[in-house]
């Protein structure tokens, strides 16, 4: 995950989406210091003295101006908001955020799975929009172990974290909340999906083959989970992908392979001129019209496994 979120910076840093100063600051947050970035920068292709890595490195974080996350307010008529929850994550504490519909239920349940940054409003968004239309949504913190995302004023120290934490150990932490979403009182048990969008994607393959409860799992544009992993997987899998997203399309063929060879009930759906990160709405790569159709096919699938 930490080669995956380093390639991910230098290819926005590439395409111009990144400045310069703030790509190298990151990495130095990432490495632990200039020294230990410098065969980081060699391994990524970019040159740099050490005296710029010196002056990144003590720069703030760069401020980016961007939409506020928010299409369901949390005061919509239609849902209730649980807000942030706290659950047995083995030795620590887990956190989540839980909106559910209004009404008695019981509802199916759904995992939202971050991106590399943590938990962000536009995650607590989408579990809202996910109890609008009849889901109980609850997005966990995959940095809970160290405190959880608010605790965090740089957001490169969150995804430094989350990218050197063991991909089990998040697994563990998703499996935690799986099982506070079954809880519940007005939740189904066995009717519980998940989805989780770039390194959230990845996180949810992951979770799919760890996790025979799941019914159905969206990952959105997410690195391959182990393949050999792969005929574990109970869930029926939607995978969304972006046409433009050359360096996690790569590993489409050998995904689509195994999962054939597996038996596994899925679907992968490429949407035409859309990039990495194209459902993120408070993000520069957002495609509006690709974003707006894949929520409607996530719809359609969660429909047909979690409430047929």
């Amino acid at each position: 995950m930490e080669r995956y979120v380093l390639e991910e910076w230098a290819e926005d840093y590439r395409a111009g989406r990144l400045a310069r100063r703030e790509f190298l600051r990151r990495l130095t947050v990432m490495a632990g210091g200039t020294t230990l970035a410098v065969p980081i920068l060699h391994r990524l292709g970019v040159a740099a003295s050490a005296d710029e890595l010196a002056q990144a490195a003590g720069a703030p974080p760069a401020a980016a101006a961007a939409p506020s996350g928010v299409t369901v307010p949390p005061d919509d008529p239609a849902i209730d908001v649980v807000g942030m929850v706290t659950f047995p994550a083995g030795p620590a504490t887990g956190l989540g955020y839980v909106a559910r519909p209004r009404g008695n239920g019981p509802f199916p349940g759904v995992l939202v799975i971050h991106e590399n940054r943590g938990l962000l409003e536009h995650f607590k968004d989408v579990v809202r929009r996910l109890a609008k239309v009849g889901y109980v949504g609850l997005a966990v913190d995959l940095a809970s172990h160290q405190g959880g995302t608010e605790r965090f004023s740089d957001l490169a120290q969150v995804t430094a974290l989350l990218a050197q934490t063991p991909p089990d150990q998040h697994v563990a932490t998703m499996n935690a909340a799986v099982r506070h979403l079954q809880g519940l009182p007005y939740v189904r048990r066995d009717r519980i999906g998940a989805t989780g969008f770039c390194f959230g994607g990845g996180m949810c393959w992951r979770l799919a083959t760890a996790n025979a409860d799941l019914r159905a799992a969206i990952p959105f544009y997410g690195p391959n989970p182990p393949l050999e992993d792969v005929p574990k997987i109970r869930a029926a899998v939607l995978g969304i992908y972006g046409e433009l997203d050359s360096r996690i399309n790569a590993g489409i063929p050998a995904l689509r392979e195994a999962l054939q060879r597996a038996g596994i009930t899925h679907e992968i759906v490429i949407y035409p001129g859309a990039d990495h990160a194209f459902f993120n709405d408070t993000g520069a790569r957002y495609n509006a019209t690709a974003a707006r159709q894949a929520w409607e096919r996530l719809l359609g699938w969660f429909d047909r496994y979690l409430r047929g």
